[in-house]
């Protein structure tokens, strides 16, 4: 089997040849320039053979072109952070105005999606990473979003609007380029950052938009819960194929999702950072020390959970950047039968 045949056999509910695999990190020595990063993405999935690539534009791509401050390094090890908030006022809300596909650095990360078009592998699937409409609202608001949605719902939901039409805008664009699906990250469902009426009232509608938006449009489609304590009975019944969630860190376990779900995992590897402050902290298998025959291990694991079926390996979110080549390569070992 070929890489796509691979997937859309696990996706199908049929037996591939074997596991399929991917790993990817943010790699910010590239990620300010639309052709080096797809230059880097490609070089990355090609060197250790994994089947296909999960697009790594930096974390707060959507949330700078309604102003909010970066702090950019071009570092390897040290990604794009937030300087200051986009909203720091009721005021500010009103400037949160839809924006074309093409606008700022929404079309700087589109250009990604239209080089990997002309750069990939023939029958390597690669996916556009984008945000629920809350979770980029929350990197616009910071801290001070929930107690608005509670005091100012009128001004969050226009915000939330604007905010869903560009996504919208975006994915489509996107599906022009060529994508094989959408990687969907949301950082609002864990359940100590809101109660079950502000999650059903804030972001399951603005979600549901984003997803059915290319839910029959592209065949690759993963929905990813960022954190512990999530929603996972809730975020699994959306209208994706795959879900993702720090599996290794929160509950469920693998185990525990497949009593819950029929749906196809992509996990089974202990990457998965918490944002403190600012910045990313790594907790993570493959810089931790772990030797190969470890991570061999580590993954074996993961598939034996869920009996080998059903199953992409990947981070439980993103890998480490310290994360050692030796280590790379054993996750796709460690898939071979």
């Amino acid at each position: 089997m070929n890489r796509e045949e691979r997937l859309r056999a696990v996706l199908s509910g049929k037996e591939p040849d074997r596991v399929p695999v991917s790993v990817w990190m943010h790699l910010s020595q590239y990620d300010q320039d639309p052709r080096s990063l797809a230059e880097a993405m490609v070089e990355f999935n090609e060197k250790y053979d994994y089947d296909f690539i999960k697009m790594m534009p930096f974390g707060a791509y959507t949330t700078s072109d309604w102003g909010t401050k970066l702090e950019i390094f071009c570092d390897k090890y040290k990604e794009v952070e937030i300087a200051a908030p986009a909203i720091s006022s009721l005021e500010d809300y009103k400037r949160i105005q839809p924006l074309a596909p093409t606008h700022g650095t929404w079309g700087k990360t589109l250009q990604i999606s239209q080089w990997l078009n002309r750069l990939v592998k023939p029958n390597t699937p690669y996916l556009q990473t984008i945000f629920t409409p809350a979770t980029t609202l929350r990197k616009l608001a910071g801290g001070r979003m929930v107690e608005d949605m509670r005091e100012h719902p009128e001004m969050v939901h226009q915000a939330l609007e604007a905010i869903t039409e560009t996504t919208v805008g975006f994915v489509k664009a996107n599906i022009e380029a060529g994508v094989s699906g959408f990687f969907l990250a949301t950082q609002c469902a864990a359940l100590d950052l809101m109660d079950d009426d502000m999650f059903a009232e804030f972001c399951k509608p603005y979600d549901l938009r984003v997803i059915n938006a290319y839910k029959d449009e592209t065949w690759f489609n993963v929905a990813h819960i960022h954190g512990t304590n999530v929603r996972f009975d809730t975020v699994s019944k959306y209208p994706c194929n795959v879900l993702s969630w720090h599996d290794r860190q929160t509950n469920p376990t693998l185990k525990e999702a497949r009593e819950k779900s029929g749906k196809v995992f992509l996990g089974g590897l202990r990457e998965g950072p918490a944002i403190v402050g600012t910045s990313l902290q790594y907790d993570s298998i493959m810089s931790s020390g772990a030797t190969s025959d470890m991570i061999k291990a580590h993954v074996k694991e993961a598939i034996d959970m869920v009996g080998g079926k059903g199953l992409i390996v990947g981070p439980g979110c993103v890998a480490d950047p310290r994360s050692s080549e030796e280590n790379l390569h054993a996750v796709r070992a460690a898939v071979e039968r």
